[in-house]
């Protein structure tokens, strides 16, 4: 028998459930998209009390069960199960409603609204002639962020918040409808490491409190510091489910990529030309000043730093996105005064930015329209006409060495998960075949197999004598791939480390000077 969210939910409200061995439950779900099985035939179990994490590659299905299980999306076929019952959700008000929350990988808050005004989104409290009591809203705010120990102004904008309070406020506001179930896609990616701590502090608090909480992630160090088990998922259908204590990252990878990862960075070493690159003085007038550093033809330059030290707005003046209040930019020994990214194109530079949804991808294209991009100015044009089985063909060839999963270059780029439309996006900037190449966090929501990938065309790219420029938040990539490492804090540069010298703590001192 399928209960009905409305039901379910009169059931919960009265505490009256029936006793299950598990909280939430998928069995024989399958889900198809135009071209694509997203889902063929897989299981999933979440236990009370416990962190369940999901690992796979990108593509792998995580995902699209997950939205499932919240409601976005209707099976094509399965059950799921919510404390032994089977239910069907409608929508995600279903899902909340019955004690199903998730929080996306990309954040959906309002930003012109308050902190407190997007917690409490159509359950704003009312006063006794129907207006919504702001007084009640900003005391109800408060007690939700004091009891999970984050310090927000309830009355603040969103937009106003950094990516990492952003997340916070996600949180609390899954928490405030106190939900049985809670999905965390990728909470991690844009915050620092003691933000991290934070996060799983709430998370252990949760868990005490007999919550069950889906923990999708990439990383593998959060896998064995915060879940209790995990299930693997490959090409859309289910590989295994283990206990955390049981198995090794190595087991995990072969289990997710079906092949064995020898070398996550394949860093080589090649001849380090001449200066290609020489930022003398650069200062935007509000996130960094006076910062100074060079980059060699075949060298990688790592960049370091906590959020908010301001690496990326240095690597969005570099490229034009931003003007420079004082400063100059040398290219191959000359000062150039690049003030548009189309300027720093001509130029030879390329830009991987940070946030794909906001400021790299096309969401409304297809995936063909969006790599084509960046090089629809000469290269693929002659006599004013686009060249374009040339350009198609090339997208293709470069889709395939990147391995972006989809039916064709057709498919709306919004319809690939993350970490496709990260590699269709670096794949855009390679067609440029770029002298300097500027990469903003590259592998974040990237899988094992694919970071690797990514790392061998990095350095590819450092043999054939480009210049990259390598902003990442990840410490082991930092160290394994960069011939020279550049630590800021706050908006200056606190120093520079070889490659020969460069350790974790040593960063971390210069980043946190």
């Amino acid at each position: 028998m399928v209960v009905s969210p409305s039901t379910m939910a009169a059931v919960r409200a009265s505490g009256a459930v029936p006793n299950a061995e598990f909280l939430l439950s998928a069995e024989g779900v399958r889900k198809e998209f135009p071209g694509v099985v997203a889902l063929d035939d897989v299981q999933f179990r979440l236990k009370r009390g416990s962190v369940h994490a999901l690992m796979g590659e990108n593509g792998a299905g995580k995902s699209t069960l997950m939205k499932v299980l919240a409601g976005i999306y209707t099976p094509d076929k399965g059950e799921v199960c919510l404390k032994g019952v089977h239910i069907r959700l409608k929508s995600p008000l279903d899902a909340l409603e019955n004690g199903i929350a998730m929080i996306h990988q990309e954040l959906n808050l309002m930003p012109f609204m308050t902190v407190a005004e997007n917690i409490w989104i159509r359950r704003e409290p009312k006063n006794r002639f129907g207006f919504v009591d702001h007084g009640a809203m900003r005391r109800m705010t408060e007690e939700l962020l004091q009891r999970l120990n984050i310090s927000i102004d309830p009355e603040i904008e969103v937009r106003e918040l950094s990516v990492a309070n952003r997340q916070m406020v996600e949180i609390a506001k899954a928490v405030s409808y106190n939900s049985d179930v809670l999905i965390m896609d990728e909470p991690t990616s844009a915050l620092t490491e003691r933000e991290v701590a934070h996060l799983f502090q709430i998370i252990r608090d949760l868990k005490a409190q007999g919550i069950g909480i889906v923990y999708i992630t990439h990383k593998m160090n959060e896998l064995f510091e915060i879940a209790d088990e995990f299930s693997v998922f490959r090409d859309g259908k289910y590989i295994g489910t283990h206990a955390s204590t049981d198995v090794t990252r190595d087991d995990i990878i072969r289990m997710m990529v079906g092949r064995e990862i020898t070398q996550m960075f394949p860093k080589e070493e090649v001849p380090i030309g001449d200066v290609v690159l020489s930022v003398k003085g650069l200062s935007d007038g509000r996130f960094f000043r006076d910062v100074s550093f060079e980059v060699r033809a075949g060298e990688i330059l790592g960049v370091a730093g906590l959020v908010g030290s301001g690496r990326s707005n240095v690597a969005e003046t570099v490229f034009g996105v931003t003007p420079a209040k004082a400063g100059t930019v040398e290219l191959f020994g000359k000062q150039v005064d690049i003030k548009s990214p189309t300027v720093a194109i001509q130029h030879g530079l390329a830009f991987l930015t940070e946030d794909r949804k906001d400021t790299g991808c096309l969401l409304v294209l297809n995936i063909l329209e969006n790599m084509q991009i960046a090089v629809l100015q000469d290269k693929f044009v002659k006599a004013g006409f686009v060249q374009e089985s040339a350009i198609e063909d090339a997208c293709e060839t470069m889709a395939k060495q990147l391995r972006v999963k989809t039916p064709n270059l057709y498919e709306r780029i919004e319809n690939l998960s993350g970490g496709n439309q990260q590699k269709a996006l670096i794949g855009r900037w390679m067609l440029t075949n770029p002298k300097i190449l500027i990469l903003d966090e590259p592998t974040r929501g990237i899988d094992v197999g694919a970071k690797a990938e990514i790392h061998r065309l990095v350095t590819e790219m450092a043999r054939r004598g480009v210049a990259v420029v390598m902003i990442s938040s990840e410490m082991p990539e930092v160290l394994g791939m960069s011939d020279r490492i550049m630590v800021m804090h706050e908006g200056r540069v606190t120093g520079f480390l070889n490659r020969d010298e460069a350790t974790q703590i040593k960063v971390m001192e210069l980043a946190a000077q």
